[in-house]
């Protein structure tokens, strides 16, 4: 039986948290799909064609993934892919009451689709996509968070 995780999220840009998070499910599930969103209640810097583009080359080298856009409901992008689990990243426990929700309500909607939350390595628990866009927004270096690839697209956006 081949298990399908699915790993959601708008990736604005990626970080190293979220490669993390993925080479981890990686070597958990058989496949592992990134699902890159277009959220309406969100003005991403990046377009969807450019975050997946951004996720897929920092995401090299991990063999068992796909990355793709979406747009709806993320139950039914699961179903569309035949995903048997949903990944959602915690980095801190501020974040878990929001997931929890999150997770109850998609269990409601689709029963047959879990829910696991994967932590970060702690190195990589403060870093979050809209810290990276403020620093690389002040001229900051945010090398140590992206990949070089995210660098260059954030230095080309935002300059």
């Amino acid at each position: 039986m081949t298990t399908t995780a699915i790993y959601p999220g708008t990736f604005d840009p990626i970080t190293i948290g979220h490669v993390d998070i993925v080479a981890r499910a990686s070597k958990i599930f058989d496949r592992v799909i990134v699902a890159i969103a277009i959220n309406p209640n969100k003005a991403p810097t990046f377009s969807l064609n450019e975050r997946v583009d951004l996720a897929t080359q920092s995401l090299q080298g991990i063999e068992n993934i796909k990355v793709c856009g979406f747009e709806g409901l993320l139950v039914d992008v699961a179903k569309q892919q035949q995903a048997d689990v949903i990944i959602r990243g915690l980095r801190a426990v501020s974040d878990f009451e929001h997931e929890f929700q999150l997770a109850s309500m998609n269990r409601k909607m689709e029963p047959d689709v879990e829910t696991l939350f994967l932590t970060p390595a702690e190195q990589y628990s403060y870093i979050s996509s809209s810290l990276v866009r403020e620093i690389a927004s002040l001229g900051g270096d945010v090398s140590e968070f992206v990949a070089p690839c995210v660098v260059q697209a954030l230095k080309s956006k935002l300059v």
